[in-house]
């Protein structure tokens, strides 16, 4: 079993037991009652929270500097991406270490938000809109 599927079996019993639910009972409508993301959405979460945050100097410097806008980039500052404020992926040689680096997996999120949230006006704005566009991804919601 895998470390997300054990936290969201966390997650499953958390929400069981508020509403004192049996075992047999389906989650989904419980975690949708709730508003609770699921696990891989809340992992996103974080990632694109803290995102926004170096990209707006509220976070760690050496944690700012491991992010390269796209319009940033000589190359690439003629794109049509430049005006989307995508971040640069770094190139990773190993998928299943390199992957998982803050760098690359946070740009990776970051870039597959919707551009209306990626340009929120500020923190709690963007938590808002974030929390909303994985929400209904989550669930399938439109």
């Amino acid at each position: 079993m895998q470390l997300q599927d054990r936290l969201q079996s966390v997650l499953n019993a958390a929400a069981r037991l508020d509403f004192s639910a049996r075992l047999s009972e389906r989650i989904t409508p419980l975690l949708l009652e709730l508003h609770w993301l699921r696990v891989p959405e809340r992992v996103t979460f974080r990632l694109c929270v803290l995102a926004y945050r170096c990209l707006h100097g509220t976070a760690l410097s050496y944690l700012a500097a491991s992010f390269l806008r796209t319009s940033d980039v000589d190359t690439r500052r003629r794109l049509c991406s430049a005006d989307s404020a995508t971040l640069v992926v770094p190139s990773t040689r190993r998928t299943t270490l390199s992957d998982r680096a803050f760098p690359v997996a946070s740009a990776r999120a970051w870039n597959s938000l919707p551009s209306s949230v990626r340009k929120a006006p500020s923190l709690m704005t963007f938590r808002r809109d974030l929390k909303t566009v994985l929400f209904r991804s989550s669930f399938d919601l439109h």
